[in-house]
């Protein structure tokens, strides 16, 4: 079953940077759709950046100009990169991700199995 695995969490210091990394396990079609979710103890799950079918994209107001979604076709994997990082950055980040396996019409919806990424003052 066609599956996102998640890598590249972390602990870094305030206005450091890194790369989220959420590859497909599995063989489709294309990736249609894709979103990073993040959520802090004690609060709500919250939309950081999506990546639409021919190439937008759409960012939160705190992380718009410091985080940038991607994605690599040959890879299969869609990237979080985070640059000028804060404390209140600090949270476990999701990917989520509309999929199209090669032996379906119809795209399925897969979340991420959600990596820790800790910025320190």
């Amino acid at each position: 079953q066609v599956q996102l695995v998640q890598s590249g969490g972390g602990l870094v210091q305030a206005g450091g940077s890194l790369r989220l990394a959420c590859a497909v396990a599995g063989n489709i079609d294309s990736i249609n759709s894709a979103s990073w979710f993040r959520q802090s103890p004690g609060k709500q799950r919250e939309l950081v950046a999506s990546f639409f079918a021919g190439g937008s994209t759409n960012y939160a107001a705190p992380v718009l100009g410091r985080f940038t979604i991607s994605r690599d076709n040959a890879e299969n994997t869609v990237y979080l990169e985070m640059n000028s990082l804060k404390p209140e950055d600090t949270a476990v980040y999701y990917c989520n991700a509309d999929l199209r396996p090669r032996s379906s019409i119809r795209a399925v919806n897969r979340w991420g199995q959600g990596t820790q990424v800790t910025v320190s003052s």
